[in-house]
């Protein structure tokens, strides 16, 4: 499978995010979101697994039970199944977020 991002229709999610799935199948998905400075990705949790990396800004991750972390360009995150987390965003930032399995209630 190839995904030509240029050929991919963005999803407005509002408060400031922009969602792209890009490749994936029942087992894997990469997904890339695109944060306004001041957008809040709200606290929730899901049964995935997921790997985030910031390919542009800057932002503070957040996980219950955790402490808040800022990270920027080039850092990553691990989500595990079922934890509860959230971004808050502190300049303009675009994120590859990649799932497993893929998130079906994304291709509803």
């Amino acid at each position: 499978m190839f995904t030509e991002n240029k050929n991919v229709e963005a999803t407005d999610l509002g408060g400031g995010v922009i969602r792209k799935i890009l490749s994936y199948s029942k087992n894997l998905m990469t997904v890339e979101l695109q944060f306004q400075k001041g957008a809040v990705g709200a606290k929730h949790s899901h049964p995935h697994e997921q790997i985030g990396y910031i390919v542009s800004g800057r932002l503070i991750y957040q996980e219950e039970g955790c402490e808040d972390k800022e990270l920027q360009t080039g850092d990553t995150y691990y989500v595990k199944p079922d934890a509860v987390h959230g971004i808050q965003v502190l300049e303009d930032t675009v994120l590859l977020d990649v799932f497993t399995p893929m998130r079906e209630d994304f291709v509803k």
